[in-house]
């Protein structure tokens, strides 16, 4: 193990309905953020970036197709996004890749006046975070 890793997040897996769909949106926006594929399987597909790796799979182990990110588990992933301007491409392009924008009210600020980020949800229910750089 390299010692200088320890700590460090190896890898989320997350468990989709429709890997088809999840696919295309994960796909576009982890693609956008620096991610190559790195897997690809019949049940599933995983991207990295460095160290750490994202997998979306459909397993036959399912015990329901919901995801909601307001029960107990997972709420969010948040990732580093570039700048103010990054984000503000993604959250434009988001839509077109079947990602909707949480809280468009107080959209950049929704995490603080003094947090720049957009908070996009998956057609399954998977949120993301996508933070800006400090300016």
């Amino acid at each position: 193990m390299n010692h200088s890793a320890r700590g460090s997040l190896h890898h989320v897996e997350l468990w989709v309905p429709d890997l088809a769909r999840a696919r295309e949106q994960w796909g576009w926006l982890l693609g956008e953020l620096g991610y190559t594929q790195f897997q690809d399987w019949e049940h599933g597909r995983s991207w990295r970036l460095g160290g750490t790796y994202l997998v979306i799979e459909q397993s036959p182990a399912l015990t329901s197709g919901d995801h909601d990110r307001l029960r107990p588990g997972m709420n969010h992933l948040a990732f580093h996004a570039g700048s103010a301007a990054d984000v503000d491409a993604l959250t434009a392009a988001g839509p077109a890749h079947g990602w909707t924008l949480l809280f468009p009210e107080a959209h950049p600020h929704a995490g603080g006046k003094d947090h720049y980020a957009a908070y996009l949800t998956s057609a399954d229910g998977f949120e993301v975070e996508l933070v800006a750089s400090e300016t």
